[in-house]
């Protein structure tokens, strides 16, 4: 690394006013937006198709001559889902004066990058989280485009007691992502004066799951409400089934849908996952439409799935942000953004404003077939 570099980075952690100089999009010709997620380990998935669902609408835009004459590009670093190395990505996509932070997974992730972005007054948007930590307080320069963990518990606890089944344990993952998700359906229970029958703990990015199925299952739940990703949620419903559960799982969008089908294969049938984007398998919303008509377009190993669709959203609203605040500053995609109200996606509606940053409340129940496939 050049001396150059190393200073530069050392910059980006000790000094806001440095960070938050630059303000133009790069070379005049390209907008570089800065990702960290996932890109390998036991959550890659997630990393991965939110990156591609985000190229592939950025290469359809690039295409027809981006924004104004500017392509916009994505470079993304692997944090293995794992905070610190979140936080150094971070340190350096901001010290290397990328134009804006764009589609972050994880809330642990999230959380460890929060200070340096709020430092930087770089923009960040499309995290793939719905953790309330990163929502409040209120900042400036994130927007979020997804509904909140407390919206999908909200509407799973809603799902269970009007079923009938009240009693309800949690599979979490022993951290803020998980203790984020425990927080909702805590919420959630204590306007009906229930509590979860039961707690079990995953450690992240591990699938030893055998001390939460003892946690959970002697304790009969109806269902198991599950914050984790998909490899630990997959082992944790196999292990609980060979315990004897026969009981029903539920699921918050983050689990990554598709790579829990994939993971599960025929022990995936039945259970139930909650979703904040529109369903990306059928031609059912213009958005979904013109989803599809990308992964098609792009050929190869592109799939259609809830991941993928998320990035591809947030990419089409960020470009929109960009339009509207003339592609050439930060402080004009901040306010390119703040100007949607009720900006429609395709059938998917994202509203910001001054004191806004929560982009939508739309959650829906989706179901897993038991053949890798998913449906509504």
């Amino acid at each position: 690394m050049s001396t150059r570099r190393q200073t530069l980075k050392h910059l980006a952690g000790a000094a806001a006013a440095t960070l938050a100089a630059p303000a133009l999009a790069q070379g005049g010709r390209r907008i570089v937006l800065g990702q960290s997620c996932a890109l390998t380990g036991p959550a890659a998935q997630l990393g991965i198709q939110m990156n591609r669902g985000a190229r592939l609408y950025f290469d359809r835009l690039n295409a027809e001559g981006g924004v104004g004459g500017r392509t916009v590009e994505i470079k993304a670093l692997d944090d293995g889902y794992e905070p610190e190395r979140c936080a150094a990505n971070t340190r350096a996509l901001i010290a290397e004066d990328v134009f804006a932070l764009f589609g972050y997974v994880g809330t642990p992730t999230g959380l460890a990058a929060l200070p340096l972005v709020n430092a930087s007054e770089v923009p960040l948007l499309g995290m793939f989280t719905g953790a309330e930590a990163l929502r409040e307080p209120f900042s400036r320069n994130i927007f979020h485009v997804r509904a909140s963990y407390y919206d999908e518990t909200a509407l799973i606890v809603k799902q269970l007691t009007n079923l009938g089944l009240k009693r309800i344990a949690v599979f979490r993952q022993n951290d803020s992502y998980g203790q984020a998700g425990l927080d909702g359906v805590n919420r959630a229970l204590k306007l009906q004066n229930l509590q979860p029958t039961g707690v079990g703990l995953v450690e992240r990015n591990t699938v030893d799951v055998a001390a939460a199925v003892q946690a959970i299952v002697p304790t009969r739940p109806d269902a198991v409400v599950q914050i984790g990703a998909y490899k630990g949620c997959a082992a944790f419903i196999r292990e609980a089934r060979k315990a004897g559960y026969g009981g029903t799982f539920y699921n918050v969008s983050f689990v990554g849908t598709q790579a829990l089908a994939d993971e599960l294969g025929k022990d995936g049938l039945g259970v139930v996952v909650s979703q904040v984007m529109p369903f990306p398998y059928t031609t059912t919303t213009a958005i979904a439409r013109e989803y599809l008509d990308a992964v098609k377009r792009a050929g190869g190993d592109a799939t259609a799935n809830y991941s993928s669709m998320e990035g591809y959203v947030c990419a089409k609203v960020l470009a929109e942000g960009l339009r509207r605040g003339g592609g050439a500053t930060r402080d004009g995609l901040v306010n390119g953004l703040e100007s949607l109200q009720r900006f429609d996606v395709g059938g998917y509606a994202v509203s910001f404003g001054p004191r806004n940053r929560r982009g939508s409340s739309f959650v829906e129940l989706s179901m897993l077939t038991g053949d890798g496939k998913v449906r509504r």
